[in-house]
C-alpha cells in the first residue's frame, strides 16, 4: 500500500467521486469528501457508500463556486483531487453561465487554494470532450482542443488555469483526462444508463439520440484507479495525461451488446430532444492511453470488447436491482 496521505476529493457525492472515495479509504488514506451543500443534508451516492467505508471519512458540505468555503475544506490536506463539475453537455446549452462559475471559478477556487496553503499535489480533472470530434486517432494529449459545447469550452477554460498555476507557481498539479467512464451510479443522461433502465423499465422501443457516433468507453473501476495510481506517483506534474480504454467502438455496437446482455429485442428510436446541434456532436473519439501507463504506471484492465462486455454486466447487474432502478426515471430525459 502506498503511504498513507489526508486527500480532499471534491465532487464526492457524484458517480466518479463516490467511488474513488471508496477506494481511498479502502487504500488506508484520510479522505475528506467535499459535497455540494444542499438542504436535504444529501450526501449524494456516498449515502449509500459500502458498509465497510460509511463512518471511515470526513464529509464537509459546501459549494465549489465559494473560495473560502473551498480552501477551508483544503486545510491540512496533502493531496486534492478536483472533480467537482457541471458535466451534462445538453444543460450546458441551456446554462452555459452556471458551467463557467462552476466549472472554472470553482477550479480557479481549488488552485489558488491549493497554492496558498501548500498543497503536495493536485490531480485536476479533464474531459475527453475538450478534444472535439477526433483529427486524428487514437487521440493522443498533444490532440488540438476544440471547445464544441459550453461544457467542452468551460474545461477546456479549466485545465489551461490548472496548467497555468504550474508554469506561473509552481504548483504541481497534473490533470487526468477520462474519455467515456462509465458503471454503477452513474446519471441517465449518459448514453449506457439510459439504455438499461429503459430495457429494465420493460421497455422495447428506446429513445435515443445519434448512435453513429464512437466513444472509449472506460469502466469505472478503471478510472477510479487512475486517479489513485497518480495520487502516489511523483510523475507528472504540468502534464495532462489521458485515461481511457484504448478501444472504439459506436454508440450502436454499445446498445446491441446491451439488448444482447439483458435478453431484449429492442427497438431504437431516434428522440429530437435528445440529439446535439449538429455542429456540437462530437463523431469520434479514441484514446492513446501510453502516457498513464509511462507516467502513472496506469492500464485498463477492462480493454477491448471483451472488457467492455464485463463492464456491461457489471453495471446491468447493479441498475437492475429494483433499489437501484427506482433512483432513475425511465420515461424522463435526462438533460
Amino acid at each position: 500500500m502506498t503511504t498513507p496521505q489526508t486527500i480532499l476529493v471534491t465532487g464526492a457525492d457524484g458517480f466518479i467521486g463516490s467511488h474513488l472515495t471508496e477506494a481511498l479509504v479502502r487504500a488506508g488514506h484520510q479522505v475528506k469528501a467535499f459535497v455540494w451543500y444542499n438542504s436535504f443534508n444529501s450526501w449524494g451516492w456516498l449515502d449509500s457508500c459500502a458498509d465497510e467505508v460509511k463512518g471511515h471519512f470526513e464529509v464537509v458540505s459546501g459549494d465549489i463556486r465559494d473560495p473560502y468555503c473551498v480552501k477551508q475544506a483544503m486545510v491540512g490536506c496533502h493531496t486534492v483531487l478536483h472533480l467537482a463539475a457541471l458535466i451534462a453537455i445538453p444543460y450546458s446549452y441551456q446554462s452555459p453561465d452556471a458551467y463557467v462559475d462552476t466549472n472554472v471559478k470553482g477550479t480557479l477556487n481549488v488552485l489558488q487554494a491549493a497554492r496558498e496553503l501548500g498543497v503536495q499535489r493536485v490531480v485536476h480533472t479533464s474531459t475527453s470532450e475538450v478534444y472535439g470530434t477526433a483529427r486524428f486517432v487514437p487521440i493522443t494529449e498533444d490532440h488540438p482542443l476544440q471547445g464544441q459545447s459550453p461544457y467542452s469550452a468551460t474545461k477546456i477554460g479549466a485545465d489551461q488555469l490548472a496548467y497555468s498555476f504550474f508554469t506561473s507557481f509552481g504548483l504541481p498539479v497534473v490533470t487526468l483526462r477520462p474519455f467515456n467512464t462509465y458503471g454503477p451510479r452513474q446519471s441517465a443522461r449518459a448514453v449506457i444508463p439510459t439504455v438499461i433502465t429503459q430495457i429494465a423499465s420493460g421497455k422495447n422501443q428506446i429513445l435515443l439520440g445519434d448512435t453513429a457516433p464512437t466513444r472509449d468507453f472506460n469502466f469505472i473501476e478503471d478510472t477510479v484507479a487512475a486517479f489513485v495510481a497518480a495520487c502516489s506517483s511523483h510523475s507528472g506534474a504540468g502534464q495532462v495525461i489521458n485515461v481511457g480504454s484504448n478501444f472504439e467502438v459506436s454508440i450502436r455496437t454499445v446498445v446491441t451488446l446491451i439488448a444482447e446482455a439483458m435478453g431484449a429485442n429492442i427497438e431504437v428510436v431516434q428522440d429530437p430532444q435528445r440529439l446535439r446541434p449538429e455542429q456540437s456532436e462530437v463523431e469520434r473519439l479514441w484514446a492513446d492511453n501510453t502516457k498513464a501507463l509511462e507516467l502513472l504506471g496506469w492500464s485498463p484492465n477492462y480493454a477491448g470488447i471483451e472488457g467492455l462486455k464485463r463492464g456491461l454486466a457489471k453495471t446491468i447487474a447493479w441498475f437492475s436491482q429494483p433499489e437501484h432502478l427506482r433512483r432513475y426515471k425511465a420515461d424522463i430525459f435526462n438533460t
